[in-house]
């Protein structure tokens, strides 16, 4: 069995992992200090390391450098309780082998410490080192990580990708970091909500259309695949598209030929595509509501974003984020900064959220603005006002009527960022406000 460097300063956690580690039958030098592990590196070829990535001064990503300079070979391992967007590509686009995010099981480290063995049999390639962007792509759970794992490898391709989830999950967030880590991050990116456009508008405003061709049509259109050529669209609520426009998409992703309304002869052109939809696309494939090949041919590579209800161990870090994000926007017109309190983090933490991190945003938004300190009081309050808990109501329909009215007050009248809250599409609000006579 090869020789392992393990990096850890928490002495109890790097007391434990060695101790398993030795009983499994390895060799671990273990040490607590960036420093430490960069000195055994520049002496020493270790053809396995595992590295915690904050340390001290510096990071893991030092000690994933230091290795990779010593044996280009060396499979490093990094583990954290705080992984990034940021962190992930990072550690992607350096070279690291794999990573885990606090807590795991022994048995994922030693899987991974397996499929390091193997690699390091047959040699790897040290993948290209670029500055990354910032991203608002926030959630230390394992299940985050994984999705940024997937991100880092899939970017750099040009595989169709169909990213699932709820409403306000951050669908389009993921498809933008793929985008931005891709080849095409230079070129536009061009974000077309499916479910907004009416079916009988959807394929000239993809496709384009010819002067004439259609009632209305005064001149020639050009569509969004050849506007966004050798870039990349994303068509939100894929869905939503209808039986015949499916067809006519399945033909583009097949050929990259669009052949706007009358136009005589079709034209090619280089865009990729990144899909996203709330809906369960495998059952309305087995309903016979979406083609079945189309289905096949979206999903190359499937991404799953998880509601928040089941990462709430990620609320906390979300809610940081946000206070601080709001408190710098904010600050110096309203001339004070908000607090945020533990019971605040808690209350955030026990409620379901719905409408997800986009309506965490929203709600911490709100709180920064009209309130002094966020506690379990303020954040209950804020939610009053959306679930309308406050007022007796004789049936489902007023309760609903009475949440949109309390929320469009509460927004200012500003119907997207109202939607955003309900956790609705915008069309599903203009549609009840109309009921309404709103």
């Amino acid at each position: 069995m090869p020789k392992l460097l393990l990096v850890e300063d928490d002495p109890a956690l790097q007391f434990t992992i060695k101790t398993a580690l030795e009983e499994k039958g390895y060799a671990v030098d273990a040490v607590s200090t960036t420093g430490d592990a960069i000195e055994l590196l520049g002496d020493t070829a270790y053809p396995i390391v595992i590295s915690d990535i904050y340390i001290d001064e510096r990071t893991g990503l030092d000690v994933l450098d230091a290795a990779k300079r010593k044996d280009p070979k060396c499979s490093v391992i990094l583990m954290t309780g705080r992984g990034t967007m940021e962190t992930v590509m990072a550690a992607t686009r350096g070279g690291a082998f794999d990573y885990l995010a606090k807590p795991f099981e022994f048995d994922d480290m030693l899987n991974a410490i397996g499929r390091a063995e193997a690699a390091l049999a047959g040699g790897g390639e040290e993948a290209e080192e670029e500055e990354l962007p910032e991203s608002e792509m926030i959630g230390t759970s394992p299940v985050m990580v994984e999705i940024y794992k997937i991100v880092a490898r899939v970017a750099p391709t040009d595989a169709t990708v169909i990213i699932e989830g709820e409403t306000g999950t951050g669908k389009e967030m993921v498809a933008r970091m793929i985008w931005q880590n891709s080849e095409r991050r230079g070129q536009a990116f061009v974000p077309v909500d499916c479910g907004s456009i009416a079916p009988s508008l959807l394929e000239s405003e993809l496709f384009g259309a010819m002067r004439g061709s259609f009632t209305g049509a005064d001149r020639d259109r050009v569509g969004v695949f050849e506007a966004a050529n050798r870039g990349t669209v994303f068509l939100d609520e894929i869905g939503d598209i209808e039986s015949n426009f499916q067809l006519a998409l399945l033909r583009f992703l097949e050929n990259h030929e669009i052949r706007p309304l009358g136009a005589p002869r079709a034209k090619e052109v280089d865009v990729r595509v990144i899909a996203a939809t709330n809906r369960d696309l495998q059952r309305m494939v087995e309903e016979k509501k979406f083609r079945e090949d189309l289905w096949y041919r979206l999903n190359t590579v499937r991404i799953v974003i998880p509601p928040l209800r089941d990462r709430r161990a990620d609320i906390p870090l979300l809610v940081r984020f946000f206070v601080t994000k709001y408190n710098a926007r904010y600050q110096a017109r309203l001339h004070r900064e908000v607090k945020l309190m533990d019971s605040g983090i808690r209350a955030f933490q026990d409620y379901t959220w719905p409408g997800n991190v986009r309506q965490l945003q929203h709600t911490v938004e709100r709180l920064t603005i009209l309130a002094d300190r966020i506690d379990a009081a303020a954040v209950r309050q804020a939610l009053t006002v959306m679930e309308s808990r406050d007022k007796a109501v004789d049936t489902l329909a007023d309760a609903a009527e009475d949440q949109i009215r309390r929320v469009l007050t509460a927004t200012g009248g500003n119907k997207s960022k109202a939607a955003q809250i309900l956790g609705i599409e915008r069309k599903t609000l203009y549609r009840k406000l109309e009921r309404m006579r709103l």
